[in-house]
């Protein structure tokens, strides 16, 4: 029987006029907890490099540095993003870390959690029912053609990507489906401020263009106030708990390769303000959400890091060593030295925000501890503090040496956070920026298609919005296949699509989709659940 959530709460400081329960064990917390706590932690970032099959747990070890800081004495709390459905039943099978580390209920939050992922489905479906039934009516100024809002679920399904609506009607066009992750409704959930702020965001969504090339906003079809009303428990963060007993806000889903891949801000501030140290996440490789963490989450929140902790493995810079995934238990320090190179490149990103940057080694049991000791060696020689982290056996135990790096590491003074691209900058300009500065590469091609598009909203200054790369996880480039650090090569972007609720202009490159594809086979295959209602599998 997992702890009632209720004492986690109380010890937070949460009064119980704040906290709507979930059952016994999950609870939302209204957003008057903030304005009763004016204390400020301090916060820390966890990234890593670049994954790969054989996976990284950057969510376990965020769960398990934030356990050992309990461990040592400090006051933390977790603040994380909740799992999509998309990857519990495609590929990953869940996303609550693993083993002494992770947060409860696992089943739940996997599956419906609190509902936040449905009000966000059902906000965004909304306003595309709306705009079809203005279309079908001719009541809108918009072009058929012209139309960009496209409709979402929370599912992997990529014969959902391409549809056809009203076949047959004069309105009849072609659009498609999103994974809600992907859903600008998500993005804009995780930026807002307040439900003044959410209000805002959604009208100013540009859902299409006229004819002529004028932008048509969400506000226009009048249902802001319907979505705001699905939408208003959702704003609300998420309270759980680690499996020992470290407070957890989980709240929002973006996906980073996707999306901008950052729990909300508003649970972040929650985590900040009930605690001295607030550990949180960016989703994927520190290329792609450590750099949206700060360009997008800290630029518009005016939160920033005070300490980066980029999580390696060993079976991972084996692979980007050139080792097959089945061989990766094999001694093999070569291989090691060569996949360093991908640490080296987040290492040497990560510090151009000039934070202190620590490493973690997530520790597996298969381990060579001759290989640990390479990395050990080769962040001695990059000056970076490392530590392993044995956190899927041993939980905070695990991560006591990692959390007193982490804890020598912070400074005594925040700072403010250097941005590597202005907003005023030419799209071109911030591309180039991001392109060379983060992901290595000699610079950016736009294809004609992107070209045109990015003229259309230039007409009406969304060209000054920060960016939001859609980018494959898998490598550092624009092509999965090259792992490492690829060297010699160019960044294509295909098309751009406009966020203007959110605050950001995303960036189409290479063939990533804003649905993602099933696996040959689907975790889902593997989910069980008994006569007595026990589920297993995920």
């Amino acid at each position: 029987m997992h702890p009632d959530i209720s004492p986690v709460a109380d010890a937070l400081g949460i009064s119980p006029d704040h906290l709507v329960l979930h059952g016994r064990h999950m609870a939302k917390v209204s957003l008057q907890a903030l304005r009763t706590k004016p204390r400020h932690g301090k916060l820390i970032l966890v990234s890593a490099i670049t994954p790969t099959p054989a996976g990284e747990g950057k969510t376990t070890v965020s769960i398990g540095l934030a356990q050992g800081l309990k461990k040592i004495g400090q006051n933390v709390t977790l603040a994380l993003r909740q799992p999509s459905m998309g990857p519990v039943f495609g590929r990953k099978g869940g996303a609550t870390g693993g083993g002494r580390s992770t947060v409860r209920p696992a089943h739940a939050i996997n599956l419906h959690f609190t509902g936040d992922f449905h009000a966000i489905t059902c906000a965004h479906n909304l306003l595309s029912a709306v705009i079809d039934n203005h279309l079908f009516l001719g009541h809108a100024r918009l072009a058929p053609e012209r139309v960009l809002w496209k409709r979402v679920m929370d599912m992997n399904d990529r014969a959902l990507r391409s549809v056809r609506t009203s076949v047959g009607r004069p309105a009849e066009r072609a659009t498609g489906f999103d994974i809600t992750a992907a859903s600008e409704i998500m993005a804009i959930l995780c930026l807002s401020e307040s439900l003044p702020d959410l209000r805002k965001r959604l009208e100013r969504i540009v859902v299409g263009f006229t004819a002529e090339g004028e932008p048509v906003f969400a506000k226009e079809f009048r249902v802001t106030g319907a979505m705001l009303a699905l939408l208003r428990d959702a704003l609300m963060p998420n309270l759980v708990q680690s499996v020992e007993g470290v407070p957890a806000f989980l709240h929002g889903g973006p996906f980073a390769n996707i999306a901008h891949g950052c729990n909300s801000v508003l649970a972040t501030r929650m985590a900040l303000a009930h605690a001295d140290l607030a550990v949180t996440e960016a989703g994927f490789a520190f290329d792609l959400g450590g750099e949206k963490f700060m360009h997008i989450k800290c630029r518009q929140s005016g939160l920033a890091p005070d300490a980066i902790v980029i999580v390696a493995t060993i079976r991972a810079l084996k692979m980007h060593g050139g080792v097959a995934l089945d061989a990766l238990t094999r001694p093999d320090a070569d291989a090691v030295r060569r996949g360093l190179e991908n640490l080296a490149a987040h290492l040497d990103s990560a510090l151009k925000f000039e934070r202190p940057v620590i490493v973690a080694i997530n520790r597996f049991h298969t381990d060579d501890e001759a290989e640990i000791a390479l990395v050990h060696e080769f962040c001695a020689a990059c000056g970076v503090p490392s530590a392993t982290a044995d956190v899927f056996a041993h939980g905070g135990d695990g991560a006591v040496q990692l959390a007193e790096k982490v804890l020598a590491a912070l400074p005594q003074e925040s700072k403010s956070l250097p941005f590597l691209y202005q907003t005023d900058d030419s799209v071109e300009s911030k591309l180039h920026a991001i392109a060379t500065k983060i992901y290595g590469a000699d610079g950016v091609v736009l294809t004609d298609e992107a070209k045109a598009r990015l003229a259309l909203f230039a007409r009406s200054g969304f060209d000054k919005l920060p960016l939001c790369m859609a980018k494959t996880q898998d490598s550092l480039s624009d092509d999965a296949k090259k792992r490492g650090r690829p060297r010699g090569f160019t960044i294509t972007v295909r098309d751009f699509e406009i966020a203007n609720g959110a605050g950001f202009l995303v960036a189409l490159t290479g063939t990533m989709m804003r649905m993602p594809a099933m696996p040959k086979v689907p975790a889902a295959e593997r989910i069980e659940v008994t006569d007595d209602g026990v589920m297993s599998g995920i």
